[in-house]
């Protein structure tokens, strides 16, 4: 029988399902965690990635500068990330808001929770 993990994730401790370590991936589930891994495999989107995190919520011009990238690169790379259901955004005027999709890092967290 499975074991349930009890996992921190974002100062809360989450009770969820098994982890990789206790039970086989469905296709589906493989399927929506490569695109996961594959939008977090970029060190541009990772560092966004962590940029957000570090805020309640980031808007698109803010992520310029210390990314050291364009505004079209950071379309790009959030279009990317907000695929993968990692961040949403808020339009408002010109610009986009970001902020984390916590349960979305609870299903990474929980698949790597060996």
């Amino acid at each position: 029988m499975a074991q349930r993990k009890t996992i921190k994730v974002d100062d809360s401790v989450v009770s969820c399902c098994v982890s990789l370590s206790t039970d086989a991936l469905s296709e589906g589930e493989a399927h929506d965690m490569a695109q996961i891994f594959g939008a977090l495999s970029d060190p541009a989107r990772l560092r966004m990635l962590s940029l957000i995190a570090s805020e309640n919520e980031v808007c698109s011009c803010a992520l310029e500068e210390p990314l050291g990238k364009s505004q079209p690169t950071i379309s790009h790379h959030t279009r990317i990330l907000a695929e993968a259901g990692l961040i949403v955004g808020e339009r408002r005027g010109r610009w986009t808001w970001w902020r984390l999709a916590p349960d979305r890092l609870r299903d990474v967290a929980r698949l790597l929770s060996g």
